[in-house]
């Protein structure tokens, strides 16, 4: 808050430039000098100017030249508003001269307060390279200024602002950087690029963290905070912006029309997954989002988080069928994504017959719900894991795919959305990664050539959405994942980016249930659809009667994985 001293010597400065600069012109254009005339037009537009741009509250640390220019402007177009009333004409060359005095003069001002008064307070200790000469670049060097870092240079792919500067500060490309930089490290590089897809902060992570100590980054436009200093928003780049990739393909347009004005039930709602899209089927305006859960906690956490949006909150377990029946008979339900089931490989293997009762019945549930109450579309949400099984958790979900398939549908489009790992969803490797470099390690791998195929969940569950719009029943949808990553790679990676020194990687072997690596299909063949990053996977032909029966006896066998053999012929159990 400025204090009154400060708002009169605004004033005060501002009126004498303009003063001397009328003066100064009508001196060189031999005009006469009226001081009555010239103080009346002053005084006029001034006030003018103090009601528009608040002038009182001009700080001169801060100011930028586009201020002033525009304020000249001003001030010069009033002033000529006057001039044919007492001169008969008005004179271009008069204006463009007093035009450029003041600009002059103001700029020369606002640069000596910046640079002798206020840039003195700080000292400049480190050094820092800022990627991008665009729009956010620019404002995070003018916020640097008030900073221990100085700005070396910008960095640009764009060949035309190469080879220029912006407040004398070249901009350059990567190569010239690498060239300039050589085998010293500067200490900050913050890549200033919003807009930029994910694979590109990805290059430019890997051609030049050697360079720097420390890589910052901006948000994407979707999260930056508009109103706030972008240097406050600064975030240290994470394994996620390393490995996740945006799908090019996403039509938001399609999902939204889609979801919008929807009733939606939301199995296993409180989830990683089916949290996520629980967000995103409010952002995208369903009309009402029924999450249910059997968890008091996460039901809670994410009831909390949409209050604001028109929900209902069931906590209630998919394989009590009489409960769950309560919820179809109260709501006219249109879309169904069942994302609740048991998913942890390890823990599943030590507790086979809860998850066939939560994976396999709990599904049968709401499929068997869905077509008995006339929902017109369901989403089953499978895994990689259901391809080739070696494990009870992917054979369980390879019987849901086996039932989705087969069952008698009536009106009810049923499919299923098959993918791999999503990134720092509960129980993954990465907050296990993180929290082990938090102890100083070590880090643990069960094998060095185990590989997973990772998305990131927002990703994910938009395309889970966008393959809701496109289902017509029966399908197996399976999401492009890219190339599947090695896990010692994500562990190196992870400790390179906490900064962490001596984090050891520890091999401890492969667990029950746990193969060296995932597939998304069962066989090569697939069918394509109008969107690049979704394919569908060949339909498997199995008499529901019989599914029907197998699946009663599962449930009351003492030999459970034998029937899971039986029923999944390609079920090769890891028991190791």
């Amino acid at each position: 808050m400025f204090s009154l001293d400060k708002r009169v010597l605004n004033f005060l400065v501002i009126a004498l430039l303009s003063f001397v600069t009328f003066w100064w012109t009508f001196f060189i254009f031999h005009k006469p000098f009226d001081t009555t005339l010239v103080v009346t037009i002053i005084s006029i537009r001034f006030l003018a100017s103090f009601f528009i741009f608040k002038d009182y509250s001009l700080s001169w640390s801060k100011s930028t030249q586009k201020t002033f220019l525009l304020k000249s402007v001003v001030y010069i177009s009033a002033f000529a508003l006057y001039m044919p009333f007492f001169y008969g004409e008005v004179r271009i060359a008069f204006f463009a001269s007093e035009l450029f005095f003041y600009l002059f003069s103001m700029t020369f001002l606002m640069y000596s307060y910046y640079y002798f008064i206020n840039k003195s307070k700080t000292v400049k200790t480190k050094s820092a390279v800022i990627y991008g000469a665009g729009d956010a670049g620019i404002k995070l060097e003018e916020e640097f200024r008030h900073s221990l870092y100085k700005i070396e240079f910008f960095v640009d792919d764009n060949i035309a602002l190469q080879k220029r500067s912006i407040d004398n500060i070249s901009i350059i490309s990567k190569q010239t950087l690498k060239n300039r930089v050589e085998n010293k490290k500067l200490d900050l590089l913050v890549i200033a690029i919003p807009s930029a897809p994910k694979i590109e902060i990805q290059k430019i992570y890997e051609e030049l963290s050697e360079f720097f100590k420390e890589i910052k980054i901006l948000p994407s436009l979707d999260t930056i905070l508009r109103d706030e200093e972008f240097y406050s928003q600064l975030k240290d780049v994470t394994v996620e912006d390393l490995l996740a990739r945006h799908p090019k393909d996403l039509d938001k347009q399609s999902i939204k029309k889609f979801i919008s004005s929807k009733t939606i039930l939301i199995t296993g709602a409180g989830g990683s997954i089916g949290s996520e899209i629980a967000r995103q089927c409010a952002s995208y305006g369903a009309s009402k989002i029924i999450l249910l859960d059997h968890s008091e906690f996460n039901l809670y956490s994410i009831s909390e988080e949409l209050s604001a949006y028109n929900i209902s909150s069931i906590m209630c377990s998919v394989t009590n069928l009489q409960a769950f029946e309560e919820v179809f008979k109260n709501n006219s339900i249109e879309l169904l994504i069942h994302a609740a089931a048991y998913k942890h490989v390890p823990l599943v293997e030590e507790n086979i017959k809860i998850a066939i009762e939560n994976n396999i019945i709990g599904t049968k549930n709401s499929i068997d719900l869905a077509i008995k109450y006339g929902i017109k579309k369901f989403i089953l949400i499978s895994t990689d894991k259901a391809v080739r099984p070696t494990n009870v958790m992917g054979t369980t979900k390879r019987i849901c795919e086996l039932y989705a398939q087969n069952v008698t549908s009536n009106k009810t489009e049923i499919s299923a959305v098959r993918f791999g790992n999503v990134l720092g969803s509960s129980g993954s490797v990465i907050p296990k990664f993180r929290s082990q470099i938090e102890r100083g390690g070590p880090i643990t791998v069960t094998h060095k050539d185990i590989t997973r195929y990772f998305m990131l969940i927002p990703e994910a569950c938009e395309l889970v959405l966008q393959t809701a719009s496109i289902a017509r029943g029966k399908e197996i949808f399976i999401l492009d994942m890219g190339e599947p990553i090695k896990i010692v790679d994500l562990a190196t990676r992870m400790i390179e980016l906490s900064g962490a020194k001596d984090i050891e990687i520890k091999f401890t072997g492969l667990r029950k249930g746990e193969k060296l690596y995932e597939e998304l299909l069962l066989d090569d063949s697939e069918e394509k659809t109008k969107y690049g990053s979704i394919m569908v996977g060949a339909t498997t032909i199995y008499d529901i009667d019989k599914l029907n029966k197998d699946i009663e006896e599962l449930v009351n066998s003492s030999h459970k994985l034998e029937k899971l053999k039986e029923i999944v012929p390609e079920f090769k159990h890891n028991k190791l």
